[in-house]
């Protein structure tokens, strides 16, 4: 579900994508954060895509959620320092 694009440092738009899935409290942390900083991303409901579990877990490593991947950069769980690091960028 895309949110309200707002532009980074430079002009440029981040590719977000949160691999979580509906009953993850983490999960919900990150996607409300990311709204109030009015970034758009793409919800990944891994519990009802396979593919993109198994997507998910080639880029991280992990099988929990949330994983965050902010143009190729993969966050494991609410990190907000992290977050804070690459939408800065």
């Amino acid at each position: 579900m895309p949110f309200k694009i707002k532009d980074v440092e430079g002009g440029n738009k981040m590719k977000i994508k949160i691999y979580s899935t509906p009953a993850c409290p983490y999960c919900k942390m990150v996607k409300k954060y990311l709204k109030e900083k009015e970034l758009e991303f793409d919800d990944i409901d891994i519990s009802k895509n396979q593919e993109a579990a198994h997507e998910m877990v080639e880029k991280s490593g992990q099988m929990s959620v949330p994983v965050i991947d902010i143009d190729g950069k993969i966050i494991i769980g609410f990190d907000r320092e992290k977050l804070e690091k690459l939408i800065k960028k």
